[in-house]
């Protein structure tokens, strides 16, 4: 970055003088991508120094953080059965991967007590998701760089973690090292990540019908098929001690999907009545509804209307060179239609898209004019406020699910043009 930052000297055109170019200084730094570095690494230390401020002055709420570490001292103390790990809010509902981690937080914040110190650790993530993120929308071409002031502006997010210190945005920044890994062409290495972000915790399954895709068309059948036993294989590896013990408990706890969350955290169906939102029919539709719209994006959108030819395509060993952005959009897409049809969305759900939701817009409601920048910033506007909203409401809810709704037809009907 520095030598980038270095070669491009934007205060030395000649053709410029001193003032003229103090003046377009600004302009350039918010539209020229010659530029997105500089504009880059002024939000990433103006990052540094909020989350500083957050965690010095603005009270921890500890919601899952005791949680966390009594389920991992259960694991160092030589419990083995998933069914057997439990903190104060309840069982262990997390792979393999996310007691690893803990175990390290565990044993860096002495015993779980420095809840200080793991702040500045979730600062850390923080910052870095942010510098990941900011490579992904680099490789764009479709993204302006002052897109990136969007995504430091969240007051939820920074509370998601540096005030709460979820597991959520450690899984994710697995999953956006994955995605670039994936713009480099870096397919063992985007594998090896998202593996480890699986492990972590199961929302990154909603990247992989677009990472199956995109792995197939860009490789072609056996190979994808090796780089899935390869993802496989690390669950396995990682899984090891639980499998080879209680291989039960394990399966039945960290990938347990028939698990009905409480109606009192719910986000987006707050409209809803409780009984309905419990209930098994709900569930179904809501999956129902997530496997349509799942198949219309990979049969029209992704396969742009030759799903049977790429499937073919891919036993023959027929590859095609997908562009960055194709990428992003897919995997970007794939995850927003899990969220749209989420059974329930709790507020530390917030960070599974967030980052996302620029580009899903640019996207949705592409064009440079003004009145577009607009829209697209009243709608990133309207999400944060149906977050920030504590508890939940009924208007907040289905405005939520109204700018879901609105972004996701955006995004097929424009694919589609």
């Amino acid at each position: 970055m520095v030598s980038y930052l270095l070669s491009k000297r934007p205060f030395l055109h000649a053709s410029m003088d001193i003032t003229e170019r103090i003046i377009a200084f600004p302009r350039r730094l918010l539209f020229d991508r010659d530029y997105f570095w500089y504009l880059a690494s002024l939000l990433l230390v103006g990052e540094l120094v909020f989350n500083g401020l957050i965690i010095n002055k603005v009270a921890y709420t500890e919601i899952d953080w005791v949680a966390y570490m009594q389920e991992v001292k259960g694991f160092l103390d030589g419990e083995r059965d998933y069914m057997q790990l439990r903190g104060d809010t309840g069982p262990l509902v997390y792979p393999a991967g996310f007691v690893y981690v803990y175990s390290a937080l565990y044993y860096l914040t002495d015993l779980g007590n420095n809840i200080r110190l793991a702040q500045y650790v979730f600062a850390g993530i923080y910052v870095a998701t942010q510098a990941i993120v900011f490579a992904i929308y680099r490789q764009s071409k479709k993204i302006p760089p002052y897109t990136l002031i969007l995504l430091c502006i969240s007051k939820r997010l920074h509370s998601i973690y540096v005030l709460r210190c979820f597991n959520d945005p450690v899984a994710m920044l697995f999953m956006y090292c994955c995605i670039l890994a994936m713009l480099h062409r870096r397919w063992l290495a985007s594998c090896i990540l998202y593996s480890a972000a699986l492990s972590i915790k199961m929302n990154v399954l909603l990247f992989f019908p677009a990472f199956g895709v995109l792995l197939w068309q860009s490789l072609g059948a056996w190979t994808t098929l090796f780089y899935l036993c390869v993802i496989a294989g690390i669950q396995v590896g990682l899984a090891y001690p639980f499998l080879t013990t209680y291989p039960g408990s394990y399966m039945a706890r960290a990938f347990e999907f028939s698990r009905v969350f409480d109606y009192r955290w719910t986000v987006n169906w707050r409209m809803v009545d409780e009984k309905v939102f419990v209930s098994r029919e709900f569930a179904n539709a809501l999956l129902l509804g997530h496997i349509m719209v799942l198949f219309l994006f990979v049969a029209f959108v992704w396969c742009k209307g030759h799903l049977i030819r790429v499937f073919i395509d891919g036993f023959q060993n027929k590859r095609r060179i997908i562009s960055v952005d194709e990428i992003i959009i897919t995997m970007f897409t794939s995850n927003f239609i899990g969220i749209v049809f989420a059974r329930s969305l709790h507020y530390q759900f917030y960070s599974w898209y967030f980052h996302c939701l620029p580009y899903l817009l640019t996207r949705s409601v592409p064009g440079k004019s003004l009145s577009k920048a607009v829209i697209r910033t009243i709608v990133l506007i309207i999400i944060e406020f149906c977050w920030l909203t504590f508890p939940s409401t009924e208007a907040s809810s289905w405005s939520l699910v109204t700018a879901h709704a609105l972004i996701l037809v955006g995004l097929f009907v424009k694919a589609n043009e």
